[in-house]
């Protein structure tokens, strides 16, 4: 599983546990609906830092939360 995959998954679940739809979450992270729609379909392969913070913000989560879970830990290397 690459990184965005687990990034996908890990704001759709977040958004699960707060009843937020994407478009809600686009909406108070400041961010484009359709930014968001392409992470969590897979369309954006390289998420930018900037970008995760925001959804962290409008999440009321810190960055560190946000990556604190099994599934980034145990992230193999990616080689391009």
């Amino acid at each position: 599983m690459s990184i965005s995959d687990v990034v996908a998954d890990r704001i759709l679940a977040l958004c699960r546990e707060r009843g937020l739809t994407v478009n809600k979450l686009s909406n108070i992270s400041g961010l484009t609906q359709s930014t968001v729609n392409d992470i969590v379909n897979r369309k954006s392969k390289n998420i930018g830092i900037i970008t995760i913070k925001m959804l962290c913000d409008g999440l009321d989560i810190s960055i560190t939360d946000f990556f604190d879970t099994p599934e980034f830990r145990n992230l193999e290397q990616e080689l391009y």
